[in-house]
């Protein structure tokens, strides 16, 4: 069967995450979305997505397919569900499109008058995750940590602890091959630590789970991290870090606090950095919503920042309770920056003018070859769309 993942309407309360992804390549717990169904599904996926990005996540059709929403994240009831459509049926729960199973034919009319008339839709009776808007990600991320803990370690035996370490409950903590954790403090009695394959826990630092240090991360001297956080794959954290998701090739190397927050991937927060996460008068925070155009309602009282991919901030920045910020922004100055913060902008509390894309490009590329990949046409292509689609935001 040929599984394609879709962005549904969700991608736009998504936003700046998804300027540079589709919604299933938002990592969640320990693992992308993505990751999660292949697991489970035991196969490759491809996007539908936005025509911008379609490039570099193409689409993959076959005479049959299975679309999935990609803001839902699987289990074993919901996997079983969609095994069981026939051509043409649709898996819904209450409004909710979960996934369809289509021919190529119907693929192509989707959407088109008329197209829902062949379509049967199937009611789902199971409970699931479905990334709703930013900040359900570091909010529900320490239930996913743990569910994706399950999933990437039944059945398998961790490396050895080294017994330099101090440790609280070690059957709850799993360490793959090749990862280094020396004279550091483990506490999983309240949730689990994964260490991913050739990461690097150094000496001082202070894991309280659940917690995820993926592959080739790293955690410098004297860390504190806190539950419900984690650290993508090639980032380098220090400081204090609390029920915080970031991404991926993203660092935070320095002394500072970052607590309730996503970092995208290539993000860099200068040394002293600080993300206030809760308001002095104890309200619920507000957060900006692009697919509003406006700043809502959370629900949370602590709410940090959410960044997206490729922003850099100056050191001894204060990041503002409930700060969005978009794609490839840079941020300096003192005081507390403003809570929305668009996509290819240049400044901080003085004022900010547009970052310039060719200028933003060039430290693209420098940022890329540092971890030894190539900032191609693909990439550039994406970069010019999104400073285009995001221009009226500057203009505000």
């Amino acid at each position: 069967m040929n599984y394609i993942l879709f962005d549904s309407a969700t991608r736009q309360s998504l936003l700046p995450l998804t300027f540079t992804r589709p919604v299933a390549d938002i990592r969640f717990g320990i693992l992308t979305i993505r990751e999660k169904w292949e697991k489970y599904l035991n196969a490759t996926t491809s996007s539908l997505t936005e025509a911008y990005l379609s490039e570099k996540f193409p689409l993959i059709e076959a005479q049959e397919n299975i679309l999935i929403n990609g803001s839902i994240c699987p289990n074993p009831e919901l996997v079983q569900e969609i095994g069981k459509l026939k051509k043409d049926q649709v898996l819904v729960r209450r409004d909710t499109v979960i996934a369809m199973f289509l021919s190529h034919d119907s693929l192509k009319s989707l959407g088109e008058e008329g197209a829902e008339d062949t379509i049967e839709n199937i009611e789902s009776v199971c409970d699931f995750v479905k990334l709703e808007n930013t900040w359900d990600i570091f909010h529900h991320n320490g239930d996913a940590l743990r569910s994706d803990f399950e999933l990437l370690t039944k059945g398998r035996k961790s490396q050895a602890i080294s017994k330099t370490n101090g440790v609280v409950q070690a059957e709850n903590i799993f360490i793959e091959e090749g990862a280094r954790v020396e004279f550091c403090f483990l506490n999983a009695s309240a949730g689990p630590i994964y260490i991913g394959r050739d990461a690097e826990v150094m000496e001082g630092a202070k894991l309280r789970g659940p917690i995820a240090i993926c592959d080739h991360a790293v955690v410098k001297m004297d860390a504190k991290i806190y539950g419900g956080t984690t650290i993508g794959p090639f980032s380098k954290v220090g400081g204090e870090i609390s029920e915080t998701m970031i991404f991926g090739y993203s660092n935070k190397s320095h002394d500072g606090f970052l607590g309730n927050s996503v970092l995208g991937e290539w993000c860099n927060l200068g040394a002293d950095t600080n993300t206030s996460n809760l308001k002095n008068t104890y309200e619920e925070v507000k957060l900006w919503s692009y697919a509003e155009d406006c700043f809502v309602q959370t629900g949370l009282q602590f709410c940090g920042t959410i960044m997206g991919d490729h922003s850099k901030c100056g050191i001894n920045t204060m990041l503002n309770t409930g700060t969005v910020v978009g794609v490839n922004a840079n941020i300096f100055g003192s005081g507390f920056q403003r809570n929305f913060i668009p996509s290819f902008s240049w400044g901080g509390t003085h004022g900010f003018v547009d970052y310039q894309l060719r200028k933003a490009l060039k430290t693209a590329e420098v940022v890329y070859a540092r971890r030894g990949k190539k900032f191609d046409n693909i990439e550039r292509k994406i970069f010019s769309e999104i400073f285009n689609m995001t221009y009226k935001n500057r203009r505000a």
